[in-house]
Parts: C-alpha cells; sequence; structure tokens
C-alpha cells in the first residue's frame, strides 16, 4: 500500500515537472537583436553587421539580420517586423533614421530599444556611433584643396542618402568657401550597390567631356569605393594628374595609395570600434544596466 502510494505521489510530481520547466524556459530564452541596413554589399557596412553580429552572439543575444538592399521601403518594413517578431532592440546600421522615423518611434513606443551604427541620430533611439563625419568632410576637403595648391578645379561623387556621407558632402561645400580659386565643376550621385563600377562610369564620361590634361585636377570622393572606380578610370586613360580621395580607409583603397597611384589620401574610420561600441551599449542596455545616450564618436586618421 505505501509503495502504492509513493507511486502515486512520484507520477504526480512528474506531471508538475513539465509545466515548472517549460515556464523556466520562457523566462531564460535569448533575447532577440535585429539589425537592419539597406548597404550590406558594402566592405565596411557588412564588417560592421558580422562584427556586432559576432559580438552580440557571444554575450547570449539571438540576432537577426535584414538587409534592404538600397530599398527604403523594404527598410521600413524589417524594422516593422523585428517589432512584431519580438525583438528586444533594433540596430540600424548606415541608415538616415529620418527616413525610417515613424517606425522607430512606434518601436520605443512598443519597449524595443533602437540603437545605430554608422548612422544619424533621433531623440526617441537609445545611441549612434560613428565618426564625426562633418569634421572628416573638413579634414579631406582641406587636405585635397590644399595639395591642389589652393587652386584649380575638381569634381565630387557622393550619395547624399547616407547620413554620413551628406554631413561629408555639406563639410566640403563649408570648406569650399575658403578657397575662392578652387571651383567644383559637377557633383556626381553614386549608386549604391555597384559603387565602384558606377564611379568608373561616372568618370570615364567625365573625361570624354574634359579630355584634355589639366581641365579636372581631383576628384573628391565622400568615401573610398567611389575613389577607387575613380582611380581606375583615370589610370585606364593615362590620367594621372588628377588627385583623387576618399574616406573609410579601406584595405582596396590603402593599397592603391601605397602604390603611388592617383588616389592619395583616405580617412580611415574605426569601423571595429564603432561596432564595439554599439555591441557594449546593447549588451548592457538589455542586461537591465544605465547608458547614457545620444552621438558617440569614434576618432578617424588620415592616411596618405
Amino acid at each position: 500500500m505505501k509503495k502504492r502510494n509513493l507511486l502515486l505521489v512520484m507520477g504526480m510530481l512528474l506531471l508538475m515537472v513539465p509545466s515548472t520547466l517549460f515556464a523556466s524556459g520562457n523566462s531564460e530564452k535569448p533575447q532577440q537583436v535585429s539589425i537592419c541596413t539597406p548597404y550590406l554589399s558594402s566592405v565596411t557596412t557588412k564588417q560592421m553587421v558580422e562584427d556586432i553580429e559576432a559580438k552580440l552572439v557571444n554575450n547570449g543575444f539571438t540576432v537577426v539580420v535584414n538587409d534592404s538592399a538600397n530599398d527604403n521601403s523594404r527598410l521600413v518594413t524589417d524594422i516593422e517586423t523585428s517589432v512584431v517578431s519580438g525583438s528586444s532592440a533594433i540596430i540600424i546600421v548606415s541608415v538616415d533614421p529620418k527616413i525610417c522615423e515613424t517606425q522607430i518611434n512606434e518601436a520605443a513606443d512598443a519597449g524595443v530599444v533602437v540603437f545605430g551604427c554608422d548612422a544619424g541620430y533621433i531623440d526617441s533611439m537609445q545611441m549612434n556611433a560613428s565618426s564625426d563625419n562633418y569634421q572628416m568632410g573638413e579634414m579631406i576637403s582641406t587636405y585635397l584643396f590644399d595639395k591642389m595648391g589652393k587652386e584649380g578645379t575638381f569634381v565630387h561623387l557622393t550619395h547624399r542618402p547616407h547620413p554620413g556621407v551628406v554631413q561629408r558632402s555639406y563639410a566640403m561645400e563649408d570648406v569650399l568657401k575658403d578657397y575662392p580659386n578652387i571651383t567644383l565643376i559637377s557633383e556626381h550621385h553614386v549608386d549604391v550597390p555597384n559603387q565602384i563600377n558606377n564611379s568608373k562610369e561616372i568618370v570615364e564620361n567625365l573625361l570624354t567631356t574634359y579630355p584634355e590634361k589639366g581641365s579636372i585636377d581631383a576628384i573628391l570622393c565622400a568615401w573610398d569605393e567611389p575613389a577607387i572606380g575613380a582611380t581606375q578610370a583615370l589610370q585606364e586613360a593615362g590620367r594621372d594628374e588628377v588627385l583623387v580621395v576618399g574616406v573609410d580607409g579601406n584595405e582596396q583603397a590603402i593599397k592603391l595609395i601605397e602604390e603611388g597611384t592617383n588616389f592619395k589620401a583616405t580617412l580611415a574610420q574605426d569601423f571595429l570600434g564603432m561596432a564595439e561600441l554599439v555591441a557594449t551599449d546593447v549588451t548592457k542596455v538589455l542586461n537591465g544596466e544605465s547608458v547614457e545616450k545620444g552621438e558617440k564618436y569614434v576618432p578617424a586618421l588620415l592616411i596618405e
């Protein structure tokens, strides 16, 4: 009889165990973090995304990466889906938050914390880690204009939808005011993705319009991929007198500088430093720690 009662009690306990384990499993389920970007085709953006993902996974989070492939409507949908799917945090990478401000505000209202990496910042976000893009625009523009001897003509290759790139272009416009003997011939929008090939085509067409040596003195590129494409076009055309500068400090750019090509200088952004800063802040916030909000800058270095 005692044995029968013991078996009955054990059976009841076993029936209780699964529900207890299930409840515990829910509370210990890893928090999900969504990364949203339209520029995964960019070497530097991909580098940041992969580094953030690796660090967060190592810190115990589940990470979902969304690439909208330069489609802003799809980017908006990715952010909305991230909220509905139960993400605790969203990281926008190389995104102007004004493009998706409504969705960021809605995410914040739903309790989802939004971070930026190499993006812009709005009040409903926790933070954004980037270089001081305006300052970099000043640095590279001043370098180029001085290298030109403070006179001559140049072309600007840019992509103003990008929040960091447009700040560099704004800075160029402001610096140019201090160089009255330098003239901006034209500005050209570079397609993303395919930015190297598109930039090469743009410069090839420019060289057809300006075939004489000395008709273009320099090409100021707002980031490295256009500078790489411009350099390729100039080398193939034998126009070694045209100066080229960029921003980012990617490996191919540095190699072209070291080889003594038209590519004369770039600013090396610390993308891994940005990724590290974002991953650290995400981890702290989702673990309940207090973290300062706002823009956080990582220094850049001139390479020539």
